[in-house]
């Protein structure tokens, strides 16, 4: 069943999901939030939620980070007006700032979604179907995580799964300032660029209207009932 997004079901027999767009919320609150939102997940005690939202700017280091991958001192991302801290999602080393969507699905993968690497294309598919809402053709690179428009990476992924139940995310550029990439070797990879929204279609979009399409396809991919409130407006 994973990644179907077929339609098939009724919303009234799909599992609900609560979509907040809460803009801009520092990296430590987001983690907090995050850590408070899988505990109650974990409980029974709330719903499948996507928090959708942009972070300061901030360099984050997966588990699997490899330090060679900042490419310059805490002192300089400091003087940059950045911070940099570890993590405990997958992946490497990437950038988060201003412009720059950010979701963390806080959702249960039982009964029927335990499959670590069925939820990361899924996250995918979620960024491809979103970009293509605003006419832009997003892909996949086989051996890479992350969505890609032509050889440029717009989107990151790392996530936490325990007790199947998920947390951190995906990373979408649209009105990002992609020079601040230049301080690290994105997600480890060091032959490819990275682009933005707003680089390929010309257009600076809204962030609260593209973390809408991000929620309306997260439901479609994920068979979910999804709710979206926009907490800032």
């Amino acid at each position: 069943m994973a990644g179907s997004g077929s339609g098939a079901s009724t919303t009234a027999s799909l599992r609900q999901c609560q979509a907040t767009f809460l803009g801009r919320v520092s990296y430590e609150d987001g983690l907090r939030l995050q850590e408070r939102a899988v505990g109650e997940r974990t409980a029974g005690e709330a719903p499948d939620r996507l928090f959708l939202l942009e972070h300061p700017h901030v360099y984050t280091l997966g588990r699997g980070a490899d330090p060679e991958n900042v490419l310059v001192s805490e002192n300089e991302i400091e003087t940059s007006g950045a911070t940099l801290v570890a993590t405990g999602r997958g992946g490497d080393v990437t950038y988060h700032g201003p412009g720059q969507l950010v979701g963390y699905p806080i959702i249960s993968l039982k009964p029927d979604r335990c499959d670590v690497h069925a939820y990361v294309r899924d996250l995918e598919e979620v960024i491809i179907r979103t970009i293509g809402d605003f006419g832009v053709s997003g892909g996949r690179i086989p051996g890479l995580t992350g969505v890609w428009a032509g050889n440029a990476k717009i989107a990151a992924i790392g996530v936490r799964i325990a007790r199947w139940i998920t947390s951190h995310g995906f990373a979408l550029n649209v009105t990002t300032q992609l020079e601040r990439f230049a301080a690290i070797v994105p997600c480890g990879i060091g032959d490819k660029p990275v682009t933005s929204l707003d680089r390929v279609t010309g257009r600076a979009l809204p962030l609260e209207v593209v973390a809408e399409s991000a929620a309306a396809h997260f439901g479609e991919v994920f068979d979910r009932a999804v709710r979206f409130e926009n907490s800032v407006s």
